[in-house]
């Protein structure tokens, strides 16, 4: 447009002053110009020598600007060959995420990697090569393409990174993605996908302990919402005491028990585990106060079975509170089942086959079959005893074991059984 504009300015200027010599001409006459040169002299009208000066200057101009063209063309070419590359390069990148989303992996990565050096956003040719040696599991090449992005664009660290630890999670590389995520968390502390991948890694990984670092500085960053972090805290602390009391250690679980946040410990979910945990530790007594008073705030018979397993000095003590219980929460399976084992512990065999047989009355179960066999087996009716286990067997298997046990019953020892007399 530019260019357009001179010349039209030119033609103006040169038709201008062809007019202003024609009129020029006409009223004092041609003119003359003489030139003179040692002993040579020209002469001509005034017009042919302005003809000339304008013809001059015209193949002047034209030389000057032929001059700056031929001096400009190398890098000229240059441009036209970069721009034509770029071109090549985003036809190629167009055509390898046609290929990567048709699944055909190494095709893909020869569109990507050819003409990623000529592209303007080589980092995309590298991710998603990347992603495409990923996918057919060639891992040495992944890795390759990772370095080139990284060498071709250093600044884009954090997001080659984060590429890195996606591939190295979704193929099970759990300590490699977990130490090329702690490298970006020294880079951007406060970097909400780089905490959330670490938390995966050491989730997947079942390592609680670092999950249980990990969580400050998730709260601390907002990573998830608040009630994402609190379900987020007690699925961890919930995992971590699992795995702590299969130490059997109460020693172990008291110190695991001290790191639970208090509003974790009140998750009665989180206190079963540990109660359940100190008790199989053998120190049931100690958490016995623990128990009973999360009985008393909610009843609970998953609690309430818990209370049954531990054992404490005085069993006569405990039996008067769970009777305090029935009598504020009515007869339940789970109650009766209860006092049948204390009235066993304190020797009572009459009130623990009462409670027993009422709790099986109510709601069978194995552990009541097994607790009244038992029973009777140390009162010596062995055979309404092995009745009891039977019947246990039965209840456990659904029916299975009735169909093999069947044809094996002999009707008159179960009459037999149950006109034995108790000793």
């Amino acid at each position: 447009m530019k260019t357009l504009i001179y010349l039209f300015i030119w033609l103006v200027a040169i038709i201008g002053t062809v007019i202003l010599l024609h009129f020029q001409a006409a009223a004092y006459g041609p003119g003359q110009v003489t030139v003179s040169l040692g002993h040579w002299e020209i002469e001509a009208t005034l017009f042919f020598v302005g003809a000339v000066l304008l013809i001059g200057f015209i193949f002047l101009y034209i030389a000057i600007r032929l001059s700056i063209g031929i001096f400009h063309l190398p890098r000229f070419l240059k441009r036209r060959s970069q721009e034509q590359r770029a071109l090549i390069s985003q036809q190629a990148l167009v055509a390898g995420l046609i290929e990567s989303a048709e699944g055909n992996w190494e095709t893909a990565e020869q569109y990507l990697i050819r003409h990623a050096a000529n592209s303007g956003t080589p980092l995309i040719h590298y991710l998603t090569a990347a992603r495409a040696a990923q996918s057919r599991g060639a891992h040495s090449e992944r890795d390759s393409y990772l370095s080139k992005a990284h060498e071709l664009m250093p600044e884009a660290e954090l997001a080659i990174g984060l590429t890195k630890a996606e591939l190295q999670l979704s193929n099970q590389q759990f300590d490699e993605a977990l130490a090329s995520l702690t490298h970006l968390n020294k880079i951007a502390p406060s970097h909400a996908k780089v905490l959330k991948m670490m938390h995966q890694a050491y989730a997947q990984m079942e390592d609680w302990d670092g999950v249980t670092k990990l969580l400050p500085q998730m709260h601390k960053n907002k990573v998830l919402m608040e009630a994402e972090i609190k379900l987020l805290e007690t699925e961890t602390f919930s995992a971590l005491l699992k795995r702590k009391s299969e130490a059997h250690s109460a020693e172990t679980m008291r110190n695991t028990w001290l790191d639970v946040p208090e509003h974790i410990r009140a998750v009665p979910g989180i206190q079963q585990i540990y109660i359940a945990a100190m008790i199989e530790a053998g120190s049931g007594a100690e958490v016995e106060p623990m128990l009973r008073k999360a009985l008393d705030k909610e009843w609970s018979e998953t609690l309430l079975v818990l209370y049954g397993h531990i054992n404490l000095p005085d069993p006569q003590k405990q039996q008067q509170q769970v009777l305090a219980w029935l009598s504020k929460k009515g007869e339940s399976a789970v109650l009766l089942r209860v006092l049948g084992k204390l009235a066993l512990r304190t020797g009572d065999n009459v009130a623990a086959r009462n409670y027993l047989e009422k709790s099986l009355g109510l709601e069978p179960s194995v552990e009541v079959y097994q607790l009244t066999g038992d029973l009777l087996l140390k009162l010596g009716n062995a055979l309404l005893a092995c009745q009891y286990f039977r019947n246990g067997l039965l209840f456990a298997s659904g029916g299975v074991v009735e169909q093999i046990i069947e044809p094996l019953e002999d009707p008159v020892t179960v009459a037999m059984a149950e006109e034995t007399p108790e000793s």
